[in-house]
């Protein structure tokens, strides 16, 4: 299999593009203070992961930013820190200061001369234009968790995504979906039979931050450990 064999490039957007661990990170930490604890960070990531995802269980149609609010508000329930409306929202609408990783930006630009580049994403389509600002790249269709009415890993959004592309023209052989949580793509993806490239940014971290542990070892058909990195690799093969 080569990176030249697709012409589709579906994107999870944060953890893969978006460096949402920092974002939640400091979003979390006048929270965090608050406490009085010293908190660590794989420690702060995993309570909000675990949170998250209990969340996003219950409320699959919840708006992202609304949803966030909520998970600020179980955190601080956990945390022994009385409930603040202000803060809450805060962090709920804190998705466009999450930075993107510094690499991302070159590496799309490149990616879309040869791809049509796609968003299949946990958010809300106005958090995710946040985001999209600091992409600084036009995506060919962007599919969210709020046209869903579900949350990854729920196979629904995946099901969302292939059909509308398959309307568009672009066979699920066609395409290469690229994310970091094994948990939230690589395991949906490998039911469905997507080919899929992990792109490993915890790569040598502890524990698995703010995502869940999978199931099991899902499969991937690539590893990258950044976004340029995949790119590097595409170059190579269109040299070869």
């Amino acid at each position: 299999m080569r990176l030249c064999d697709f012409t589709v490039l579906s994107f999870d957007c944060y953890g893969t593009l978006i460096d949402w661990e920092t974002g939640i990170r400091a979003g979390l930490q006048p929270l965090v203070a608050k406490t009085g604890v010293a908190r660590s960070r794989g420690a702060v990531l995993e309570s909000f992961a675990r949170h998250e995802t209990a969340q996003e269980a219950e409320t699959p149609g919840m708006i992202y930013s609304e949803l966030l609010a909520r998970v600020h508000r179980r955190l601080a329930a956990e945390w022994g820190v009385a409930a603040d409306a202000g803060a809450e929202r805060a962090f709920g609408h804190s998705v466009g200061d999450w930075p993107e990783f510094a690499d991302s930006r070159a590496a799309l630009r490149y990616l879309k001369r040869f791809y049509r580049l796609v968003i299949l994403s946990n958010v809300d389509r106005a958090s995710f234009a946040l985001s999209n600002r600091r992409l600084g790249v036009e995506f060919d269709a962007v599919f969210t968790a709020e046209e869903v009415g579900a949350y990854k890993p729920d196979p629904r959004n995946f099901r969302f995504m292939l059909e509308a592309l398959r309307r568009d023209g672009h066979e699920k052989g066609a395409i290469l979906h690229v994310a970091q949580s094994l948990f939230h793509d690589h395991q949906p993806a490998n039911a469905l039979g997507l080919a899929s490239a992990w792109i490993d940014r915890r790569q040598g971290a502890e524990g698995w931050g703010a995502t869940p542990a999978p199931e099991k070892a899902p499969h991937y058909d690539f590893r990258f450990a950044s976004l340029s990195e995949l790119a590097a690799a595409h170059r190579w093969e269109m040299q070869g």
